[in-house]
């Protein structure tokens, strides 16, 4: 008789999306399954995110679950230890330092989770996601309805012109829409700028 140590193979999943995609909601499900599963699980979110509450992630359906707000990536570190899965939240709002952490912790054995907005307002790649996206064994990439045509949406139409990329906001600040929609919204927008600016006396 003898013992085998197997050690514990950790990865990386990115789920990502444009907002009211569900993207979260899917996150609280994988978490959920591995806490009925008995993993020892921590969730991370971004600190600035206090849309829903403080100290949960929380969907656009109102499905929560407990989680620690966080500044900086490298408080993961310090805080996942014997940990099973750890979950985060609204990635694009973290630096760069997120791919590096995100790899150390599956690097360790741990299965990480990471949610978040793969393009913003304008249509770029949003913040770290385009790199989490190339180290995760796993993409799942999700999809909202267009709120104009109902084909699926893909982009996070900001109906504000405030153009900081940063902007915290639910249905009164996004709609999701479809690429038509997207551009034909942007090239409205355009338009109205355009005649707006011919108007102004010299």
């Amino acid at each position: 008789m003898f013992s085998e140590c197997v050690k514990k193979a950790g990865s990386i999943e990115v789920i990502c999306g444009s907002m009211f995609s569900g993207k979260t909601e899917e996150l609280i499900r994988r978490l959920r399954r591995a806490q009925f599963a008995n993993q020892k699980v921590e969730i991370y979110k971004p600190a600035v995110d206090v849309r829903y509450s403080d100290d949960e992630v929380v969907s656009h359906d109102s499905h929560s679950i407990p989680s620690t707000p966080i500044d900086t990536p490298a408080s993961m570190l310090l805080l996942s230890s014997d940990v099973d899965v750890v979950g985060i939240d609204e990635a694009q709002f973290f630096d760069d330092t997120i791919v590096e952490v995100a790899q150390t912790l599956a690097n360790r054995g741990i299965r990480v989770i990471v949610a978040g907005l793969d393009t913003d307002f304008s249509g770029k790649p949003f913040g770290p996601m385009p790199a989490l996206m190339a180290v995760a064994e796993d993409v799942q990439k999700v999809h909202a309805i267009c709120v104009h045509c109902g084909s699926p949406a893909n982009n996070s139409h900001r109906l504000s012109s405030d153009d900081s990329l940063v902007v915290l906001g639910e249905k009164d600040m996004y709609e999701p829409l479809c690429r038509h929609c997207y551009n034909a919204a942007i090239a409205g927008e355009a338009a109205r700028t355009t005649t707006s600016g011919d108007d102004c006396p010299e």
